[in-house]
């Protein structure tokens, strides 16, 4: 019966879940412009176990979503949730941010294809099938009008997350099926964390890093 803290920050959307044996009880989330995860994180922390009326000692083990994704976004949900790690003596889980945006969608066949925008016409995607079994390794890709057509001409292909708008303006094969508005949140990780709990699939709080996927880009200087 684990309580799990559950950290989603890879986005626009701060996000913080308290779940139950997988199950969501409490959620705190918000995706509004102009508020960094910096600012609203630790006070969703607080608010979703003030909600829950127990004491941050009382949870069993703190997950974050691990990447890809924002790289800011990324760094701040890792280090908050490594910091409680530390300061708890609780065991850290890494939640694949791509997997569990992919619970979003419900399918009785066809694929799964989680894709958060990166720059210009390039995503960071997966693909899994219905059961949410991975197909392919995530990956960052540009996008094209001959982008997932093997799939695409054999089954129905269910698009979900930030990717989606660019997605529409080049695939308009009738088995696209785009599901918009779509952001990962920490509901989906408690079903995936408790799975990890229970395995003991833990991270090394000292070394552990967000999957960025892609490195940094930095400027040289001007000699």
């Amino acid at each position: 019966m684990a309580l799990v803290l559950n950290i989603e920050t890879a986005t626009t959307n701060c996000s913080v879940s308290l779940s139950k044996d997988g199950e969501t009880l409490i959620l705190k989330e918000d995706n509004t412009p102009g508020h960094s995860h910096a600012e609203k994180l630790h006070l969703f922390i607080d608010d979703v176990l003030k909600s829950a009326e127990i004491e941050a000692l009382e949870i069993d083990a703190i997950a974050v979503s691990k990447g890809p994704g924002s790289y800011t976004g990324l760094r701040i949900g890792v280090s908050s949730a490594k910091g409680l790690c530390y300061a708890l003596d609780k065991p850290l889980i890494a939640i694949d941010t791509l997997e569990s945006l992919a619970h979003q969608v419900s399918a009785n066949d066809g694929f799964i294809i989680p894709m958060l925008d990166a720059r210009r016409m390039e995503v960071y995607s997966a693909i899994y099938n219905s059961n949410f079994e991975a197909q392919r390794e995530i990956r960052a890709e540009i996008l094209t009008e001959e982008s997932y057509s093997s799939l695409l001409e054999h089954h129905k292909v269910y698009f979900v997350g930030s990717g989606v708008e660019k997605t529409k303006t080049l695939i308009q094969h009738p088995n696209a099926i785009f599901v918009e508005g779509k952001l990962p949140s920490a509901t989906e990780m408690s079903k995936l964390s408790e799975l990890k709990y229970k395995i003991s699939d833990t991270e090394n709080v000292a070394y552990f890093e967000p999957y960025y996927l892609k490195d940094f880009m930095t400027l040289k200087k001007k000699a």
